[in-house]
C-alpha cells in the first residue's frame, strides 16, 4: 500500500466518531481516531529510509561521541530511598543543558534509564518507570521548560518543532533527540558502566525512535504514544498537537516535507536492533493514531511489544487503571530486556 493511497483513505468525519469515543469525547470538535480501526492501523506501512537517512544519523551519533557530556552536579537531595540532583550537561553542539539525576541512596545500580518527556516540557522526576535499584537520568529538551526554558532553542512549541528546519543540523528536534545521546553519556559518567533502557513519551517517544537505534548501549525501550511518525499522514490531518504547527507550514512551503524525512520517527524505527514497547492510542487528537501506529509497525516484528491503548493525552474512563497496569507492563519489559 503506498502512502498516497494511504492518505486518500485519511478521512475525518466528526458526525461518525464510533463507540465509545463518542460517548466518552462528546465535546471533541473533531474526531480524534480519524476514521480508523485497529485493522486499519495496523496496516500503516512506516515511511522507507532514503540511502542518506542512515548515513545521516551514523554521522550524528560519530560526531557526538567527540562531545564531552562533561556533567556537573549542581545540587543533591535524598528524596526517601534515592538521591535526586540538579545536574548539567552538554548537549550535542556543545550547548550546556540541566537534568535531573537520580540514583539509589545505597548499592550499586544495575541498569541506567534515560527518561524523556513530553512536549509540556518537565517540571520533577516521574518514578513510575523506573525501578527502584536502577540510575536515571531525566534529560529536559533544549528550550523547553522547567530547567531549559530558552535555552539553545526556543520555548513556543510551534516555534521549537519548526526551529532550525532549513538546516539538518541545526533542526531542533533532531538535536534534541541527538542531546539524548549526550544524556546518556552523562548518565553513565556519574553511575559508572551500566546497560541502559530508553523510557520516552509523546515528543519523547518520537525523539527516542530518532535516537535510540544508533546508540548500541541501549538493550531496551518503551515509547509511549510516539509523535514524529510517517509525516505524509500526519500532514494530511489536523491535530492538537506540534504536528499541526508543522502541517501548517507545510502548507506555505511544501519543500520542508523532504526536510523532514530525515527526521521521521517511523523511518529511524525500521532500525531497531533491541526489544521495543510501544504504547500506541486508538484515539488521539494531539498526535494521530496513524502516526503512531506507523512507529510501532516500522519495529522489527521479533522486536517489537506492543500494547493498545483506548485513547492518548486526553482523560477517559478507566484511564488510571490503564495507567497503572502499562507501566506495570513496561517494568517488565525492562526486567526481560536485562535478562
Amino acid at each position: 500500500m503506498t502512502d498516497t493511497t494511504r492518505i486518500e483513505t485519511t478521512r475525518i468525519d466528526p458526525t461518525r466518531t464510533a463507540p465509545p469515543f463518542d460517548s466518552w469525547f462528546p465535546d471533541a470538535t473533531f474526531d480524534g481516531s480519524y476514521g480508523h480501526t485497529l485493522d486499519t492501523l495496523r496496516d500503516i506501512a512506516p515511511i522507507a529510509a532514503t540511502p542518506a537517512f542512515a548515513v545521516q544519523w551514523r554521522r550524528w551519533r560519530t560526531e557526538a561521541r567527540l562531545v564531552d557530556a562533561a556533567p556537573r552536579i549542581l545540587s543533591t537531595e535524598q528524596r526517601g530511598r534515592r538521591d535526586v540532583s540538579l545536574i548539567e550537561h552538554s548537549g550535542a553542539d556543545g550547548t550546556r543543558l540541566r537534568a535531573w539525576y537520580v540514583a539509589p541512596t545505597s548499592g550499586h545500580p544495575r541498569v541506567g534509564v534515560v527518561h524523556s518527556h513530553g512536549y509540556g516540557g518537565r517540571d520533577r522526576v516521574e518514578y513510575g518507570r523506573v525501578p527502584a535499584d536502577a540510575a536515571a537520568i531525566f534529560p529536559v529538551a533544549r528550550g523547553l521548560g522547567a530547567l531549559n526554558a530558552g535555552v539553545g532553542a526556543p520555548e513556543p512549541v510551534g516555534e521549537h518543532v519548526l526551529a532550525g528546519l532549513a538546516s539538518a543540523d541545526d533542526y531542533v528536534p533532531g538535536l534534541c533527540a541527538r542531546d539524548l545521546w549526550l544524556a546518556a553519556d552523562a548518565l553513565v559518567s556519574l553511575a559508572g558502566e551500566l546497560p541502559l533502557y530508553y523510557v520516552g513519551e509523546s515528543f519523547g517517544g518520537g525523539i527516542g525512535a530518532l535516537a535510540a537505534p544508533w546508540d548500541d548501549r541501549f538493550i531496551g525501550a518503551t515509547l509511549v504514544v510516539p509523535t514524529f511518525g510517517h509525516y505524509d499522514e500526519r500532514l494530511a490531518v489536523p491535530c492538537l498537537g506540534s504536528g499541526e504547527y508543522q502541517r501548517m507550514h507545510v502548507q506555505q512551503h511544501p519543500e520542508a516535507r523532504e526536510q523532514l524525512r530525515l527526521f521521521d520517527a517511523s523511518t529511524s524505527a525500521a532500525f531497531f536492533t533491541i526489544s521495543v514497547r510501544v504504547e500506541a492510542a486508538l484515539w488521539d487528537q494531539s498526535v494521530p493514531p496513524q502516526g503512531q501506529f506507523a512507529v510501532a509497525n516500522a519495529v522489527p516484528h521479533n522486536l517489537l511489544e506492543l500494547r493498545v491503548l483506548p485513547a492518548g493525552h486526553a482523560e477517559y474512563p478507566g484511564l488510571g487503571r490503564v495507567l497503572v497496569d502499562a507501566r506495570r507492563e513496561g517494568l517488565a519489559h525492562l526486567e526481560r530486556a536485562l535478562s
